[in-house]
């Protein structure tokens, strides 16, 4: 390709800034190609007509790691970067690159040219390793073992605080030798590339741009008590107004050692018969319009100190909010009614609601069927045997248990009773349900907002 003067190159940026031809056909009608014209705008839209002229190419190392860090930071490619920083050649920058990679900052230092005086000659004649037994040889040797011996306390130290030993943390032990040792020594004892070495020093010595997010992701973890993994833990932030990729909050969880201490549950059943005291109303439909819609309930079983307890609970399939529990050490029908009362005050008058619970004898006594039946409630039941057809509750209980009872330590009975208070306010109030990207609280007030 011909050789164009700074006059030609700027001729033929104006013609194709004009608008009027293509950069085909200005490059056809000057003996070039297209992607000439291109790039030679690029470097007049950053640099003006002070990008064609030619100037002094003996670029300082502090320059090329510029150049090298924009590219990087920006993600711009080869063309753009050399055109932003008025550099020819745009294969210069990729061989800075691979010299960074493999050899590291120093490689970046521009070599003077021209054949090496002999003066030079003779010192890289007396940097020959000293005769063995000398005295040379030994005080290198001294030297060697010195290092080694510093090297390996300073390692150990962070082994011991930390129980392993990371690259990061050799290329903190050597950062501090640094000044004491040869660097060049030191990463070949430490068994590490020096590029690697260079490179992790640069991103040492930045600050965190994580740091704040952190912060946040440790306090909300320690808040929730373990019980929140890092979709939750991202939707908490969402919340917050910080909108953060489910893969990074993971890959963050991971780096401060946080594990969602929850264990998740698996049920079985089997298929029974259609109950004969309701029909399945509810068939598995477990969305609900509006608050008050859908209600479900249950009975589920806990042992502790060598006592049995029993909770009912009733819960809304608009929000998976609990509306009223009650708990006691025997499943007596009070259990159910005590808790139905609870949550029929919260009914508004003449509200149409299904309640859905299983074939529990509870449910099938007639007081039950009676008060429901005197507030206009339709009953609906589960098939025998069939949890999956009451499985909200069934998830909810999985959760209760895993999230509170498998975690906590309870002094007494009347202890896990004022715990468990507590974690069914916490549960209504302040858990984020992973469908609603909001507790179950906030949800219901913003949907009444709305209304």
């Amino acid at each position: 390709m011909a050789k164009y003067s700074a006059e030609e190159k700027l001729k033929a940026v104006l013609r194709y800034l004009e608008g009027k031809e293509s950069s085909i056909e200005i490059a056809r009608s000057i003996g070039t190609d297209h992607a000439a014209i291109i790039k030679w705008t690029k470097q007049y839209r950053y640099n003006g007509a002070e990008a064609f002229i030619k100037r002094y190419t003996n670029y300082s190392a502090q320059f090329k790691l510029d150049v090298l860090n924009h590219m990087i930071e920006y993600g711009t490619s080869l063309n753009e970067t050399a055109a932003i920083f008025g550099i020819a050649a745009p294969s210069t920058i990729l061989q800075w690159r691979k010299q960074f990679e493999t050899k590291g900052f120093d490689a970046l230092q521009s070599k003077k040219k021209g054949r090496p005086s002999m003066k030079k000659e003779t010192n890289k004649q007396s940097k020959i390793a000293p005769v063995e037994g000398s005295p040379e040889a030994l005080q290198a040797e001294i030297n060697r073992l010195r290092m080694e011996n510093e090297y390996f306390k300073k390692v150990e130290r962070l082994s011991s605080s930390q129980g392993k030993i990371t690259k990061e943390d050799k290329v903190k032990v050597i950062y501090e030798l640094r000044h004491k040792y040869s660097v060049k020594a030191l990463v070949a004892f430490a068994g590490i590339p020096r590029s690697t070495y260079y490179d992790l020093v640069k991103k040492m010595n930045r600050p965190d741009p994580d740091a704040e997010l952190k912060d946040d992701i440790q306090s909300i973890y320690e808040e929730h008590e373990g019980r929140y993994g890092y979709r939750r833990i991202r939707d908490e932030l969402a919340n917050r107004g910080q909108k953060v990729n489910h893969k990074k909050v993971q890959r963050i969880m991971k780096e401060l050692g946080l594990k969602c201490l929850v264990r998740m549950k698996k049920y079985k059943s089997y298929k029974g018969t259609v109950g004969k005291i309701a029909p399945n109303i509810l068939d598995r439909n477990f969305t609900a319009e509006c608050p008050n819609q859908k209600w479900v309930t249950d009975i589920t079983e806990f042992k502790l100190f060598g006592e049995k307890l029993y909770l009912s609970p009733v819960l809304d399939l608009f929000n998976g909010e609990i509306i009223s529990y009650t708990i006691g050490s025997r499943p007596t029908y009070s259990l159910v009614s005590e808790m139905l009362d609870q949550a029929l005050e919260r009914l508004p008058a003449e509200h149409q609601l299904l309640m859905h619970s299983d074939q529990g004898w509870h449910y099938q006594m007639k007081q039950y069927r009676h008060a429901l039946q005197s507030r206009g409630i339709v009953q609906s039941m589960s098939r025998k045997g069939n949890c999956y057809d009451n499985s909200v509750m069934e998830n909810f209980f999985g959760i209760m248990k895993s999230e509170f009872l498998y975690l906590k330590e309870f002094e007494s009975v009347e202890h896990f009773k004022q715990q468990l208070e507590n974690y069914i306010n916490y549960y209504n109030t302040k858990r984020i349900k992973a469908k609603l990207k909001l507790s179950p609280v906030q949800y219901r007030t913003q949907f009444n907002r709305a209304a």
